[in-house]
């Protein structure tokens, strides 16, 4: 298998896991040591989350004005925020992951790109990771699909869509049986 970098993961319908059901996944970063992404359509509904940026960036409006548009990147280092974001757009640290998507963890890049209305960004908390081989069985076992993206369906479509838009794509039926096991 090729590496899976610059595409999405598409939950099967039978995952039941509390991360990963109708998850969307952008991989960064697929190689022979591993792959890492970040669900792309899970939005925090915390009402806690406010009051914990709050705290943690007092007086920081810039930053606590984003509180309701936060992602759930993955359980993995969820107190760490990752900035994905149009490539056009790059700063100390930036990591190119394609032509037109581009990741940046400095805290410094959300005041930055709230000056740039043309630029579209997701702020991240935590990521997705499997170690050697774990993805590639993953998708043997039918766990996800793989497809190509684009920088406007990460940055444009809206989060309650993007599971069954993506899904939908690839002929999955997404109709009232969907998920239901049994035997013929």
């Amino acid at each position: 298998m090729g590496s899976l970098k610059n595409q999405i993961l598409i939950s099967m319908p039978h995952m039941a896991d509390l991360y990963f059901s109708k998850s969307v996944i952008y991989v960064c970063e697929h190689n022979k040591d591993g792959a890492m992404g970040m669900i792309i359509n899970k939005q925090f509904k915390e009402p806690d989350l406010r009051e914990l940026f709050e705290k943690l960036y007092i007086g920081d409006d810039a930053i606590n004005s984003l509180v309701n548009d936060i992602f759930f990147g993955g359980p993995v280092l969820l107190e760490r925020g990752i900035v994905l974001h149009d490539a056009s757009y790059e700063s100390e640290g930036t990591i190119n992951i394609s032509d037109h998507i581009s990741m940046t963890s400095q805290q410094h890049v959300l005041k930055e790109l709230q000056h740039k209305p043309d630029i579209p960004f997701k702020l991240m908390l935590g990521h997705s990771g499997w170690s050697q081989g774990q993805l590639e069985r993953e998708i043997e076992n039918g766990d996800w699909l793989m497809q190509n993206t684009t920088a406007d369906f990460i940055f444009n479509v809206s989060p309650d869509q993007m599971w069954q838009q993506a899904a939908g794509s690839l002929g999955m039926d997404l109709g009232p049986s969907m998920g239901i096991g049994g035997q013929a």
